[in-house]
């Protein structure tokens, strides 16, 4: 449980981190608009509260 928490808490923070989908400002033209932006980076917040919620349940439960 906590491996799939720690893996859930490293692909939200790529899936945040690349929210805009774009490449320094030089191809604008395939980046996200702001609503898909912040829908990406929603989703990826989400990816990493469950799975810090799985890590902190899983050493609460006393599984190390």
């Amino acid at each position: 449980m906590k491996t799939i928490g720690f893996i859930l808490i490293v692909v939200g923070m790529m899936v945040a981190a690349g929210s805009a989908n774009d490449c320094d400002g030089k191809c604008m033209s395939q980046a996200n608009d702001t609503a898909t932006m912040l829908m990406v980076a929603g989703a990826g917040l989400f990816a990493m509260l469950v799975g810090a919620l799985a890590v902190f349940s899983a050493h609460n439960e006393g599984n190390y």
